[in-house]
């Protein structure tokens, strides 16, 4: 009891001194970004995080060694458990918050087509194509390992996105789209990810029925828990009016609903999108003032930045826990291209047969490939995987691909989008 005791204390002693650290980091890196490198905060502050780790490696070459000693703090900070259970609650109810439901509305087939049978078609494509590659390499990788891999890489990370898109400007269309997308999709590939991850570890035997149950209780018990605890917090918003109250309550939402939901295993991301599409479609418009709108609007604003600035330091540091090896990281070079075709036939097989019922630009396929981003989610969930050689590789992949899709896709969306015409993307 008192070794328990001991333990519990200590925990508690080192999470302030690594939130302090965190904040610290983001905070210096924020105001390096701002100051002088000018580019979209999730970009400029994973960037600086990045080139410290990669310095801190080089000093540890030179005989410094530093990396065991940054490396161990890193590692308590438990990336995939901070991400997964603690703050990514907060940034999909942040960005649901200001998603139209109307705009949402006009989108809904092509959204739900993507988030569902494009996320399936993704993943059998990365599945079959990594696992020839891996097996070229010489990596002695299941095909379940593999469609593992495909599961966690496919969904595009709404918090890369969202973080980037409000940054350049795209038309608005097309940001209903790409956000909407990634809303969803990644609660369908988590339900993917732990069906394919409990037959690699031979925790079940996993049947059709059990898959279709399974997603049945995820996604649509998600949906259904975030209408419920929406509705809850609707009213409670609209019979008062003291913003102070109200703020709580949305906070309340967040968190109580979040816990709730992965204690009674129904989808969290999916319930409490849907809940702060409600309290910010109706909830904003019919249950708040002008001044409570306002100071949501403003604190919601804040939790966000915060979080996101958090994140892509966390994730330019991970780097220095990651075991590359020169075979990793042409796999995981190689993998880059891949993902991106799989996305290409992941998003063109849905447009192409949706092009006989309504019309499209002529390159929303390219945009809608080349927008769709990976980021902070997929590495959470490669981290999640048992130890083992399949995750020393399958996370070195997933950081190349990240890396990548962050730093030359989020900088060049822009460019690609161009002059491109709202109404028709």
């Amino acid at each position: 009891m008192a070794n328990l005791q001991s333990k519990e204390l200590q925990t508690n002693i080192t999470l302030i001194p690594l939130l302090a650290i965190l904040i610290t980091l983001a905070a210096i890196f924020s105001y390096i970004n701002y100051r002088f490198l000018r580019l979209p905060t999730a970009i400029g502050l994973m960037l600086i995080a990045l080139c410290m780790s990669l310095l801190i490696i080089l000093l540890n070459w030179l005989g410094f060694g530093m990396v065991n000693m940054v490396g161990h703090i890193v590692k308590e900070i438990a990336f995939d458990d901070a991400l997964l259970h603690s703050m990514l609650g907060f940034l999909l109810f942040a960005g649901a918050l200001h998603v139209n439901l109307g705009d949402l509305e006009k989108q809904k087939w092509l959204i739900l087509t993507l988030a569902t049978l494009g996320i399936v078609l993704s993943i059998a494509i990365i599945g079959v194509l990594s696992w020839w590659i891996f097996g070229l390499l010489g990596f002695n990788i299941s095909l379940i390992y593999s469609l593992l891999f495909g599961a966690l890489i496919s969904p595009t990370d709404p918090i890369a996105v969202l973080g980037i898109l409000k940054k350049i400007g795209v038309p608005k269309t097309l940001e209903t789209k790409i956000t909407g997308e990634s809303l969803f999709n990644d609660g369908v590939g988590v339900v993917i990810f732990l069906v394919i991850l409990a037959m690699a570890t031979g925790e079940g035997d996993v049947q059709v029925a059990d898959i279709a149950v399974l997603f049945a209780k995820e996604a649509i018990g998600g949906i259904l828990f975030g209408l419920a605890i929406g509705g809850i917090a609707f009213y409670m918003l609209r019979s008062i009016d003291q913003y102070q109250v109200e703020i709580l309550t949305t906070l309340a939402l967040v968190m109580g609903g979040y816990a709730l939901a992965e204690a009674i295993h129904v989808s969290a991301p999916i319930a409490i999108v849907v809940a702060g599409l409600m309290i910010g479609n109706h909830g904003r418009l019919l249950a708040m003032s002008d001044k409570t709108r306002g100071h949501v609007d403003t604190f919601w604003e804040l939790v966000d930045e915060i979080l996101n600035a958090v994140l892509f330091v966390m994730i330019g540091l991970e780097v220095l826990v990651i075991n590359f090896s020169t075979t990793h990281l042409v796999a995981g070079i190689s993998m880059v291209p891949v993902v991106l075709v799989a996305r290409f036939i992941s998003v063109g097989v849905p447009v192409s047969i949706m092009k006989l019922f309504r019309e499209f630009s002529p390159r929303v396929v390219s945009i809608l490939t080349w927008g769709g981003l990976r980021g902070g989610i997929s590495v959470a969930l490669a981290l999640s995987l048992p130890r083992g050689e399949e995750r020393d590789l399958i996370l070195s992949v997933t950081y190349c691909v990240v890396i990548f899709s962050i730093m030359v896709q989020g900088l060049t969306i822009g460019h690609l989008v161009g002059k491109q015409e709202p109404t028709k993307i």
